[in-house]
């Protein structure tokens, strides 16, 4: 856990830190940056420092934590309207899935705050802890820009993104896996029946979905159709993980 000093300097474990970047993935982040993002406003209220809280770096790193995320989601679901890419994109950006991510990252453990905050339970709180993540997204953006900025962001919600597929985005996975496959290698996907067992109320059906030379999903069910959206439903998630 961070020490939180006043008169100025906000002292930081340099191992700690170190600990975090490698966690995130990317390349190192100037120590003053890397200081800001992780600053509280209520550490400044109760001190005299005059470095910057972490809130113009989370305005930043919100509005490309939007921007990203609403591409992979556009990308991934071209049969999906508006109205549904929007209510995917608030599921995945909301501020519990942010905090959720940044405790996987211990980031709590190092954000600066006020004594107030802190006896208060700030290290714990998702406002606290969703905002010092889209400022950290905000400060790796200024650092290194749009490129490792999007990495960033699609790794750290890489298993949300993958949870997406598997519950389903409410709409027809045949369909939006055509349109995926049809645009990668231009030809419609192959849905192969390769086991069926015998009929009564026990009947199932496993199906392969195949595209590219490859098997890209595999599905069950109590007939063809209900195999061939689960192995599509497969194949959507397989091709999302490949991309992110």
């Amino acid at each position: 856990m961070t020490e939180v000093g006043f008169g100025g300097f906000v002292p930081l474990a340099p191992a700690d830190l170190e600990t975090l970047v490698a966690r995130l993935a990317v390349k190192p982040l100037p120590a003053d940056l890397l200081r800001e993002a992780l600053t509280h406003a209520s550490y400044l209220n109760e001190s005299d420092a005059r470095a910057p809280s972490n809130e113009r770096l989370e305005f930043l790193g919100d509005a490309l934590l939007g921007v990203v995320i609403a591409d992979r989601l556009f990308r991934l679901y071209p049969l999906a309207g508006e109205g549904e890419l929007t209510r995917m994109r608030a599921d995945v950006v909301r501020g519990s899935t942010l905090a959720r991510v940044a405790r996987r990252l211990e980031l709590g453990d190092q954000v600066i705050l006020g004594r107030g905050e802190e006896a208060a339970g700030g290290r714990a709180r998702d406002r606290n802890l969703a905002g010092a993540l889209e400022a950290l997204i905000g400060a790796v953006y200024v650092a290194h820009g749009t490129r490792s900025a999007r990495s960033l962001v699609l790794r750290l919600l890489g298993p949300e993104l993958r949870q997406l597929a598997i519950e389903g985005a409410r709409i027809d996975a045949k369909s939006s896996l055509q349109h995926l496959v049809q645009a990668r290698w231009h030809e419609p996907p192959d849905y192969v029946t390769v086991e069926e067992g015998p009929g009564g109320a026990e009947r199932r059906f496993i199906v392969e979905v195949r595209a590219g030379g490859a098997t890209l999903g595999r599905g069950e069910g109590a007939s063809k159709r209900e195999a061939q959206q689960r192995a599509a439903g497969e194949a959507i998630t397989r091709l999302a993980e490949a991309e992110g």
